[in-house]
């Protein structure tokens, strides 16, 4: 027997037995049938197939199909020895796959596509009290006297729990147990999950509307069933310690809750409040886990042991056998959704989950989404509001610099009035945040004798100079070169020239106004996990730093109680490239910057700096009128049939050779779906027209609510053939337009 599974009897071609309908966790359409080869396998039951010459990971689905002769199928080659998929989890792979139109085994590999979990964790050596050798006494040192004294009564423990109790070297107790003084015992190799405490105190005192707050959110996570509750709370309103009630009463249910995040490097905060709040850490999950850690968590959740978890949109995917709550923080922000491979947005599908499973949902944001906005309206969602900040904290004053009126000197990029505003702040002891939503130092580099302009070999895109590694970085694809002393086109030496700012451009001129002051710079190339993002939330709230230069992951969820002033140093960026979303997402992004101000007692000044003071977003955020800016933003939507009073599909086509793109896009087009609700518009080149080498061509169906566009995609595509190298990908509800 293979460790970790069971093989097939006879396994071979002519093992015998019924037909079973398997998925392989490969992009096929769906299922194929095998013979279990008298293995006792039930839906769920994670299998190795053979598929395509190869040994595949599978889920039983159930009884097979039939239509092919058994003399002619292939039997399963092993049952793992892991939890099967709970059927929640099938009914939630066969729910994405029909939505997002990708194939079912493409979704699956994200629920099972952590191979070390499928087998069992070898045991773990242990050591316990052995009965006393004739000359123990003399054999005797303090250090041995302190693990017998342990072990007298207890459990066995490892040596590394041995060595952290006693105060030992891990080297005693094994050095005991060959001397007879100790006796080695196997125990299972599961990782140990501590269990969160739900009848701990809430860790800060509630006021009114979150006592209330916290009560409706208990209250739905008691009923057992699926609902719906937007948990609408300004910034600094305290919506993670009032959610935490609907995750103690779902512990307190006996079943589990996920926390999805959208940037798990910035979740170091919430990991303190959760330990806080219940005495032990959730689990997590995202991509920067180590494989072993990765492996323990998804048999943890698959077998009961992880009661609570915090993660990435991926952790949607993970076999949760009793899913009772799901919360979605930040449900707003756009890392919810995925791009790449099975495309599909996490807040979404966190709804489904919950409805397939019976469970609560719980969306928390300050500035939420135009879909939950209307969804509240037609009574789909239940909206819980926390309308004012926690303590005496009040809202920010906010004020725009009209940039065209008063804009900074030539070649400098922060705005005299916000100068004076940091100035102020830094003479007061307080702190100031410096936001541009722009990594790397320069956007562009070109040549000032010729205009050359240094371009993305792999990408329609510009490279963006990193000064401090000397590279020029495309933010697409990865491809890096050094830079260049002289210009690749002309060969003028020392003519190519930085263009515009990025955030290390801006810490210059930071670094050059305020000489004395301790800067500290946020950005996914300086905070590239956890552990970093940790460090620098620890050490500016706890006043090591005195101006933080920052792009996204410095405006959003932080808690500074010294940082009083805020600037956005370019307020428009987000505006450009005609996004559908691009005023949302604008609006959204500078009112969580605007939250980072005065949370404490210390009262908050933010400075928009932009070209376009009178705009929707602009004016919104100066009036502090939320309310105001969804509805403009709803009936614009609303009259031009857009999300969420419409429906939108992209697809994409991309191949290796600009004319077979071309060509494959205009068939598309030709053979594009006509009928009154439904529009389709293109082909175009996308704005990202190359990407990683391949030349990209987009449509974009356009249709009413009533229309089932899945089923109009399907049978568009159904009927063609592309040519070899080009590929269409579909994406339902795309956020994005590169």
């Amino acid at each position: 027997m293979e460790r970790g599974g069971t093989p097939a009897r006879g396994a071979g071609p002519g093992a015998a037995g019924r037909r079973v309908s398997v998925l392989p966790a490969l992009p096929l359409p769906g299922p194929w049938d095998y013979l279990d080869g008298g293995l006792d396998l039930e839906p769920g039951a994670l299998v190795e197939v053979p598929a395509g010459g190869r040994r595949v990971v599978g889920a039983v689905l159930g009884e097979g199909t039939g239509g092919i002769a058994p003399a002619r199928l292939k039997p399963v080659l092993r049952r793992f020895d892991a939890p099967p998929l709970p059927r929640e989890t099938l009914a939630f792979v066969d729910w994405v796959a029909a939505y997002t139109l990708s194939p079912p085994g493409a979704v699956l590999r994200m629920a099972a596509g952590v191979p070390a979990a499928l087998s069992p964790p070898p045991p773990v050596l242990a050591y316990a009290r052995a009965a006393a050798a004739p000359d123990e006494a003399a054999r005797r040192t303090p250090a041995r006297r302190r693990v017998l004294e342990l072990l007298a009564d207890g459990p066995p423990r490892t040596a590394a729990d041995i060595a952290r109790e006693a105060g030992v070297s891990p080297s005693v107790p094994r050095g005991m147990a060959r001397a007879g003084l100790l006796a080695t015992v196997a125990l299972p190799g599961e990782a140990r999950f501590p269990a969160p405490d739900p009848d701990r105190p809430p860790a800060v005192a509630f006021n009114p509307a979150q006592r209330a707050a916290a009560a409706r959110l208990a209250a739905a996570a008691r009923a057992g069933r699926f609902s719906v509750a937007a948990l609408d709370g300004v910034t600094g309103s305290g919506k993670t310690e009032v959610y935490f009630e609907a995750v103690a009463e779902t512990l307190r249910q006996g079943r589990q809750a996920l926390v999805l995040v959208p940037e798990i490097a910035l979740s170091a905060p919430f990991l303190a409040r959760f330990e806080a709040r219940f005495g032990a850490p959730p689990a997590e999950w995202h991509s920067d886990l180590p494989p072993g850690r990765r492996r323990a968590v998804w048999r943890g959740v698959a077998d009961g042991r992880v009661r609570a978890l915090v993660g990435a949109r991926s952790a949607l995917f993970l076999p949760f056998p009793d899913l009772g709550l799901v919360v979605v923080d930040e449900e707003h922000d756009a890392a919810f959704k995925q791009e790449d491979g099975v495309p599909y947005q996490g807040r979404d599908m966190a709804v489904v989950r919950a409805r397939i499973g019976g469970a609560a949902a719980v969306l928390a944001s300050a500035t939420p989404s135009l879909e939950t906005v209307v969804n509240i309206a037609r009574g789909r969602y239940e909206r819980v509001p926390l309308p004012a900040r926690a303590g005496a904290a009040g809202p920010p004053e906010v004020r725009a610099i009209d940039l065209r009126r008063e804009g900074p000197e030539r070649g400098r990029w922060i705005a005299p009035r916000l100068v004076r505003a940091v100035g102020e702040a830094l003479g007061r002891g307080e702190q100031a945040l410096l936001f541009l939503n722009r990594r790397g130092y320069a956007p562009l580099t070109l040549c000032r004798a010729c205009g050359h302009r240094m371009a993305c070999p792999n990408c329609a895109a510009w490279l963006v100079e990193h000064r401090g590694r000397g590279r020029l970085v495309c933010h697409h694809c990865g491809h890096a070169a050094r830079r260049p002393e002289a210009c690749p086109e002309c060969g003028a030496e020392d003519g190519l020239a930085a263009a515009g700012p990025g955030v290390e451009r801006l810490e210059e001129e930071v670094r050059w106004r305020w000489p004395e002051a301790r800067v500290r710079i946020a950005s996914s190339d300086t905070l590239s996990g956890p552990g970093a993002a940790a460090e620098f939330a620890r050490a500016v709230a706890g006043g090591e730093a005195d101006i933080v230069v920052g792009t996204q992951v410095a405006a959003k969820g932080h808690h500074f109680p010294l940082l009083t002033v805020a600037g956005a140093v370019d307020a428009d960026l987000g505006l450009s490239g005609g996004d559908l979303r691009a005023g949302e997402r604008t609006y959204q992004l500078l009112h969580q910057l605007a939250g980072r101000a005065g949370r404490a007692e210390r009262p908050g000044r933010v400075f928009l700096q932009t070209h376009m003071p009178d705009g929707p977003a602009m004016r919104a955020l100066a009036a502090w009128d939320r309310d105001g800016f969804l509805a403009e933003e709803a009936r614009a939507r609303e009259e031009a049939g857009m999300p969420p009073f419409g429906r939108l599909v992209a697809l994409v086509v991309a191949g290796r050779e600009a004319e077979r793109a071309d060509e494959a896009a205009r068939a598309l087009a030709r053979s594009a779906p006509r009928f009154s609700n439904a529009l389709v518009l293109g082909p175009a080149p996308a704005p990202l027209a190359l990407l990683r080498g391949r030349h990209r061509r987009r449509l974009l169906l356009k249709a009413g609510r009533e229309v089932n566009v899945q089923k109009v995609v399907r049978d568009w595509l159904a009927p063609l053939k592309f040519p070899p190298g080009v590929r269409v990908s579909v994406d339902v509800d795309p956020y994005g337009f590169q």
